[in-house]
């Protein structure tokens, strides 16, 4: 039975496997990812097992060629699978197609690039509603939904500014605050420091800390050791495999 149709999470978490904790909100089984690169075929993810539970704070890493941003398109319903079964918040997404795949997508995950990827001509506010017009929420909802993000990522007084008014860290809490303004299941952090200096870094990391701290689930992808530390768990891929995954010391 397709999980696509079934609206409470409950039920959805009810078709797990029996051996899945019923927090779980990212459940990974024997994951292959392969491409074909003219006559060679590249095996990104070889088997990879992976389960990450409400409100974690997990940290992916691995060198160039792990296959951390593979997974990372994965989770994020970017990308499909070629072998074994992935469930967003009870939805079995290895068995969608790709409109339900962006309807998960958009509803499910909050996502934080290094490069913002904000709209240059529109306001903080306007970047921020942007998801909820995807999902078809009227304009007062929207506006409501977009300050209030705004405000728990401390931008309040600069919702009219555009992106060439901000300086890069308050690009980047526009960028957060636009993925949290659906209320996501996750925020899928890509290498989300990558453009900052060091003292604004420590600050986004900061405010994700305090994000999970409220309840927030985050799964940060990231090479850089010193920036993996703020998470609570991390998960480290070599070779397209699991190699370590331990919980941290904070």
């Amino acid at each position: 039975m397709t999980t696509a149709g079934i609206e409470t999470t409950a039920e959805r978490m009810a078709m797990l496997p029996a051996d899945v904790p019923r927090d779980a909100v990212i459940v990974v089984r024997h994951l292959e990812r392969e491409y074909v690169m003219g006559s060679e075929t590249v095996r990104a993810l070889r088997g990879v097992d992976l389960t990450i539970r409400r409100n974690e704070f997990v940290a992916i890493m691995g060198p160039s060629g792990s296959g951390k941003s593979t997974l990372m398109n994965v989770i994020g319903c970017l990308d499909t699978p070629s072998a074994g079964e992935y469930w967003l918040n009870g939805y079995r997404v290895s068995e969608l197609g790709d409109d339900q795949l962006a309807r998960i997508r958009n509803k499910e995950i909050g996502f934080v690039f290094q490069t913002f990827n904000l709209l240059p001509r529109a306001t903080a506010l306007q970047n921020v509603e942007l998801p909820m017009v995807y999902a078809g929420i009227g304009a007062k909802e929207r506006r409501a939904a977009a300050q209030a993000a705004l405000g728990r990522v401390g931008l309040g007084e600069r919702m009219q500014h555009r992106p060439n008014e901000l300086s890069g860290g308050q690009r980047q809490r526009v960028a957060i605050a636009r993925a949290l303004v659906n209320s996501p299941s996750i925020i899928l952090a890509d290498e989300p420091t990558g453009n900052l200096d060091s003292k604004t870094s420590e600050e986004i990391l900061q405010l994700f800390e305090n994000l999970h701290n409220e309840g927030q689930t985050i799964v940060l992808v990231t090479h850089e050791l010193d920036i993996a530390a703020h998470a609570r768990r991390q998960v480290h891929l070599r070779d397209g495999r699991v190699e370590r995954d331990f919980m941290t010391e904070k």
